[in-house]
Order: structure tokens, then sequence, then C-alpha cells
């Protein structure tokens, strides 16, 4: 066993000072950080818990905009009025996620901050075409998935909240892994002012992406039948125990189209 120390920071200036080591990690929900530990497989030598910093968690809408912050958990989301109102197909997805107490732990910033390649967040900040805010910038959404469990994130930055312009309508579905509830593929639609952007996790080697051929289908007809004429390519999609690229590929069409279908 290795020794840890663990830290509740009264503030982010703080927990800024905390991190200065190397080997410090946020702590949010936990929810995969933790197990993680368990296994043996981080062993970091400060956990910075920011779920008590002031303004890290509620949301609020300011400038026309939700605004959302990082240790909110996914119950809050999925419960809160605002989000309802204004994007309730992200309330939809966060109600989706896991089991109750992953719910009630997890947190959105956590999420977006692993950038796990199965869930569920990272295709409604990309399809919503989301800002991520951290202590020290703003960044796009487009710019801020880089990869497998990569993000623009640098060492020592923490996610502080989420902006999102409501989208016309958005939708989300996903086809779970009975046992994880994690997405083996998960397809959000948005309509945004800059056009349909369509978004898919747990289906992509290197994780969310987004998908140009039902992007251009759906600006030209929003309707789950203009999904029909896409094609979508195994090409870069995963293959594991649960299933292969073909048939990830056949569930993206699946899920778009009733993800259209739940667009609200």
């Amino acid at each position: 066993m290795y020794d840890v120390s663990y830290h509740r920071p009264a503030s982010l200036a703080d927990a800024k000072a905390m991190l200065a080591s190397d080997d410090a990690k946020v702590l949010a929900g936990g929810q995969t950080l933790l197990p993680t530990m368990k296994q043996h497989l981080a062993a970091p030598s400060d956990l910075v818990d920011v779920r008590r910093i002031p303004g890290m968690s509620g949301v609020k809408v300011e400038g026309g905009k939700l605004v959302i912050g990082a240790a909110t958990t996914h119950a809050e989301v999925a419960g809160n009025a605002d989000v309802l109102k204004h994007v309730p197909s992200l309330a939809c997805l966060a109600a989706g996620i896991g089991d109750p107490a992953v719910r009630h732990m997890g947190t959105i910033g956590g999420s977006i901050a692993n950038n796990d390649p199965a869930a569920d967040y990272p295709s409604a900040i990309l399809a919503l075409n989301a800002t991520v805010v951290t202590d020290r910038r703003e960044i796009a959404a487009d710019d801020y998935f880089q990869g497998m469990f990569t993000t623009a994130l640098e060492p020592g930055e923490i996610i502080t909240a989420v902006k999102i312009t409501p989208p016309k309508s958005g939708g989300y579905a996903k086809f779970p892994n009975p046992a994880s509830r994690y997405a083996m593929v998960g397809v959000y639609v948005a309509q945004t002012g800059a056009g349909v952007r369509v978004a898919v996790t747990g289906a992509g080697q290197d994780g969310v992406f987004r998908h140009d051929g039902l992007e251009a289908a759906l600006s030209a007809r929003f309707a789950p039948e203009a999904v029909d004429g896409v094609s979508v390519s195994a090409d870069g999609l995963l293959s594991d125990i649960h299933g292969d690229a073909a048939y990830r590929a056949h569930l993206v069409k699946v899920m778009a189209k009733r993800a259209v279908a739940a667009a609200a």
C-alpha cells in the first residue's frame, strides 16, 4: 500500500497551490480515480477535493447560457429545473449514467476531465458546442477533446464550469453495456445556431467524435428518416468482446435515429 494525503481546499487558489506537486490529483466524484487507485494503476501523492469550493457546483443561467459548475453531480444535472427547461436532452443523458450511487457522486467536470471513450458527457459537450471553463481559460469543445483519455487540459489545470448555449433542440440515445451502463454506442444530436452537430461516444478508437455524414443529412432534413441514407464506416471504430466495429457502425445509425426522434 502507498501513502496518500487528502486535502479539502476552501478556495480555488488553495487548490491550485496543493496541485503544485506533479503527483497530486484533483478529486471530484472519484468514480474513476478511486477504483483506479484500488487497482494500483494510479498512485497520487495527494488528492485535492474540489467539491466544497464555493462556486464549483450548481447550475445557473447567465448571459443566455447555461452554466454548470464542474463539481455538479449527475443527479443534480438530471433534476435541475434550469437544465430541464433549457437543455432537457442533457438532463435525460445525466439521468441514464450508471446507477443511483454513481449519479449522486460522479460529477460533470470529473467525467469530461477523464474523457473515457465510452462516457456519456463528452458527446453532449461536443454536440452542444459547449465551452469548458478552467481556472486559466475557456476551451471550445472542438479543441478540448484530443483522443482517448486525452484533453487540452494542462498539468494542474482545474475545470471550474461548463457553459452551454441552449440549442433549438437536442436528443441523446445510447446502447448501454448491461453491466456498467457505459455506452457501447451513444449519439447526441443538437440543432445549434451554427447548424446540426452530431457527436458519437463509445464507438471510436480515439474516443468521442463528430460525424460529418450525419450532420450533413440532418442539416438538410432534421428527421429520423434522414439517417437512413447515411453511410457509417466501421473504419476507426472499436472492436471488443462486447461488439465488433461493424456492429458499432450499425448502432451509430440506430442510436442517431432514436436521438433525433427524442429531440426536444
